[in-house]
This record gives C-alpha cells, sequence and structure tokens, in this order.
C-alpha cells in the first residue's frame, strides 16, 4: 500500500500548522516568548471650543492604523453629545453633535498605539493637480522660484527637496521672501508644488515624546511620485523620510478640527509613554477571530483558563508517544502519565509525588485484601473507587489538621484514573510479579514527571495557548512516530553481549 497519502497528510498538517503560527506572529504581532515586552503610546486629544447656544457639531480627524503603529483601543468622553466614528476616502474622523450648547466646551479622545516592526507605506490616494492662480506680482515669484528649483532637480523628490531649501533663512532669496510676506510656508510649498505638476499635500502629525503636555500638530508635506509612492518631507527642514516618532494624524488633506455652531476651537495633544507584556498589548486584537486568525482569546476569561490547561494535553501525549515508542519505557495505563501530570501541575511536583505514591500504596493494600471477596470486575472497580474518596478524604485532613495545606491539592488527582491504576497494578502483581508492577509503576512515574516538566513550561504553555497551530504540528509529529516500526532504545541492551564478543 503506497505511503504517499501519509506523508500528505503530515506535510499538510506541518505547512499549515507553520503557517497559522508565523501569520500570527508577523501579521498579529503576537509574540514567540512570553516575558517580551512593547512599547505602547497612550495619547489624549482634548478640543476646547465656546459654544453660541445653538446646535453643534465638532469634527476631529482620527490616526488610523500606519508604519510602525498599529491601534489598540480608542476611548471617548463627551457628555452629552452624540458621537459617531465616519471613514471616507480622506480617512477616519469622529463627529460629537449637540442639540444646544453654551460656553465652554471640552471634548475627549484617548488612543493606546501599540509600535510594531511594521514598516510598509500606508496606502494613500494621490490627490489631483490643483488649479493655482496667483496675483501680481506674485504670480511672476512663484514662477521665478519654481524655475530655479527645477533646474537643479531631477524627479519629484529631489525638485520638493530644492523648492524647500529656497526657503530656509540662509538661501531665501527675494522671491521667496516676498511669497512668505503673504503666504504661510507649508502651504505656500504645496502650492508651489501643485503649478509644477507635482501632486502634493499637507498632512498633520504629532512628534510623540514621553511624558509632554498640550502639544499640538506639525505640518508636513506628502509627495507622490507616482499613484503609490510618496514620501514625507520637512516643511522646515526639507529632510525626507517619516521620523519614527511621528504619528501621522491627518493624511487626507481636511482640517484636523471642524467645529460648526462654536468659536475659538483648538485642539491639544498629551502623550504617554508605557512598556508592558506583549501578550497583554495585543489582546484586542486576539479577540477579532477571523479564518486565519482563529484564536480563544474572544472566549471569557474562565473559559481561557480552561482552555489553557486544556490545549497542554497534547504536549503530554507526544511525551508518552516518544517515551513509548522510541524509548521503550513501559506505562501503566495509555495516557495515565498525561492525566497525572496535570493533576502535578495543579498540585505542584513534589506535593503530587508523594500523595500519589500515598495514594496508590494504600490502595493496592486494600485492593489485596478486596481479592480474596472473589467480587465480580464492576463491582470491584466501584469499591476500589470509593476507596480511592476515602483515602483522599484522610489524607486532606490530616494535614490540614497538622498545617500543610498544600496536602489539601490532593484533591486534584484523577479519581477514577487512580482507581483503574491500582486496579491494573493488583492484576499485574498476581499474575507477573511485583517486579512488573514496579517496572511499570516506576515507568508511569517517569513519564508523568517528564509530561510534566514539558507542560508546565512558561514558554510551551505561551506558544500552545496563543498559537493553535502548533496543534497541528504535534498532531503530524505523533503520526510520524507512529509510523516507526524499529528498535526501542531500551530493546538495545539485547545486543550487548554481541558488542562484549
Amino acid at each position: 500500500m503506497s505511503r504517499l497519502p501519509f506523508y500528505l497528510i503530515v506535510g499538510l498538517l506541518m505547512v499549515l500548522g507553520i503557517g497559522t503560527s508565523l501569520h500570527r506572529h508577523y501579521q498579529m504581532e503576537v509574540p514567540w516568548t512570553p516575558g517580551e515586552q512593547r512599547q505602547v503610546w497612550e495619547v489624549e486629544a482634548i478640543v476646547d471650543f465656546t459654544a453660541l447656544g445653538d446646535p453643534a457639531r465638532v469634527e476631529l480627524a482620527l490616526p488610523s492604523h500606519q508604519r510602525g503603529y498599529r491601534i489598540l483601543t480608542e476611548n471617548t468622553a463627551s457628555p452629552g453629545y452624540g458621537l459617531s466614528f465616519l471613514q471616507d476616502e480622506t480617512g477616519r474622523r469622529a463627529q460629537w453633535s449637540i442639540r444646544s450648547a453654551t460656553g465652554s466646551q471640552q471634548l475627549y479622545y484617548s488612543v493606546r498605539l501599540l509600535v510594531t516592526d511594521d514598516q510598509r507605506k500606508r496606502q494613500i490616494v494621490r490627490p489631483p493637480l490643483r488649479d493655482i492662480s496667483w496675483e501680481r506680482p506674485y504670480d511672476t515669484a512663484a514662477a521665478q522660484v519654481i524655475e530655479r528649483a527645477w533646474m537643479r532637480s531631477a524627479d519629484p523628490y529631489t525638485f520638493t527637496r530644492e523648492l524647500i531649501r529656497d526657503f530656509s533663512d540662509d538661501l531665501q532669496g527675494e522671491n521667496a521672501r516676498l511669497l512668505l510676506t503673504q503666504f504661510e510656508r507649508t502651504p505656500l510649498l504645496v502650492r508651489l508644488l501643485n503649478q509644477a505638476g507635482v501632486h502634493a499635500r499637507e498632512v498633520s502629525g504629532l512628534l510623540l515624546e514621553d511624558g509632554r503636555r498640550r502639544q499640538t500638530l506639525t505640518s508636513w508635506i506628502m509627495v507622490f511620485e507616482d499613484e503609490e509612492n510618496w514620501a514625507l518631507f520637512d516643511p522646515r527642514t526639507a529632510e525626507q523620510g517619516q521620523p519614527d516618532n511621528l504619528l501621522l494624524w491627518e493624511a487626507g488633506g481636511r482640517a484636523v478640527l471642524e467645529v460648526q455652531g462654536g468659536t475659538n476651537s483648538r485642539v491639544t495633544f498629551s502623550m504617554l509613554s508605557r512598556s508592558q507584556p506583549a501578550a497583554a498589548a495585543v489582546r484586542s486584537q486576539l479577540a477579532d477571530d477571523t479564518l486565519l486568525n482563529f484564536s480563544i482569546h474572544s472566549l471569557p476569561l474562565e473559559e481561557q483558563a480552561l482552555f489553557q490547561t486544556i490545549l497542554l494535553i497534547p504536549i503530554g501525549a507526544l511525551v508518552v508517544v516518544f517515551l513509548r515508542i522510541l524509548v521503550g519505557i513501559k506505562t501503566s495505563g495509555t495516557f495515565m502519565p498525561v492525566l497525572i501530570a496535570l493533576a502535578f501541575i495543579q498540585t505542584t511536583l513534589p506535593t503530587g509525588l508523594i500523595g500519589f505514591l500515598l495514594v496508590v500504596s494504600v490502595g493496592l493494600v486494600i485492593r489485596n485484601y478486596l481479592s480474596y471477596l472473589n467480587l465480580l470486575l464492576v463491582a470491584r472497580v466501584s469499591a476500589v473507587i470509593i476507596t480511592v474518596i476515602a483515602i483522599i478524604s484522610i489524607f486532606s485532613v490530616l494535614s490540614y489538621r497538622v498545617g500543610l495545606n498544600a496536602g489539601l491539592t490532593i484533591t486534584f488527582f484523577p479519581m477514577i484514573i487512580l482507581a483503574w491504576t491500582i486496579e491494573r497494578m493488583s492484576i499485574l502483581w498476581e499474575e507477573e510479579g511485583p517486579k512488573q508492577v514496579l517496572i511499570q509503576g516506576g515507568g508511569s512515574l517517569i513519564t508523568a514527571v517528564l509530561a510534566y516538566l514539558a507542560m508546565n513550561n512558561p514558554w510551551i504553555r505561551h506558544i500552545t495557548f496563543n498559537f493553535l497551530g502548533v496543534q497541528l504540528i504535534i498532531m503530524a509529529l505523533i503520526l510520524l512516530l507512529g509510523n516507526y516500526t524499529g528498535y526501542r532504545l531500551l530493546e538495545l541492551r539485547r545486543f550487548k553481549p554481541v558488542t562484549e564478543d
């Protein structure tokens, strides 16, 4: 029979598991390690204006996901106002409205931004060229400034740099000084660029500095080389490129703040930088599940805590499969060690080992007595279950009375599994003797301890909980191990006499 379908299934599981895990790491920025820290900026915008007693409407431009920053959460505070979030080709805006307002008004908007390594440029629609008209003598001055910069340039970017430098204090000529007496620097540069056939617009950005209060937006020039590629220029220094601490707040060419029904409006910004665990920083993103971003973070916290333990079981199963198939360790029950390892996670390893040995030892003594009664299997196992419950109860009460609160965690042991373990060991004792009981009991305990060490590792707990694709990888590994038919490591000792000869 061809093994090709088998290997295709294993390969498909591997590819899906690795692919989904890499997608969550690079697209959703879920960290590989549990202790990784991420920088988060908290920015608060305060809108102040004086209402005139009439209906008022306020629109504020909002930031979007962009190079270096990803929005985590947004909040507003506007008592008595209606609030809507609008989206169009120019960007996102918040709109507050009220039927009647009088006097000083304050509206608050806050956003939490995660600093990311994503350096992809945001897709922005190129603005059309505007028809530019000048009054005399500004038309002549504008034409001469454009011609002078055009001769020293080769493309839209170099032309923009040369044009801005002509308006710097050191190189400023008579034509530039004349234009600056009538126009603001940034809108003037945009008009000159449009007149020269260069697509450009004025955008507003916020320079992030930790602990700063009552900051205002700064103006930048966005120049388009073609329909997809653009670059930012500082209108004061002609430097090209977006600084790492610049957050583009409004990039659609519209006013940052528009107020109807009020006067003396302004918006100021306060900001604060924090470091927090990366998993907590991206938790709000993980709650928005899609087909490729399938996770359990959208569940209530109680269910998340439950699944955090359940998702460790495949790790224990992989340890059992490896030890039984490749190493050759014998265990009492196939996956009984995994359940015991889960109990060790709840009880801690020393307490769990002592409790397990006590319960099994006393249970074997009582089961030995029950064997003389010649009971049927169902009745005998039921009696062992009741006995295990009684033993656990007595040990818990005694440990509490003597002040050993750790002994109370013995109740986490799976009682049915313990009962079947005692029953199986007792039958094995009667049929093959105490040596096999020690071999299988010791193998079960060793396997449980190794499974506990693997399942209780902080890195493994983090990976299994945040990357569900790992479950597919574990499935593929188990299928590969199940295909092994060679010698086990513990069986190789049979060939020791051959090596001696």
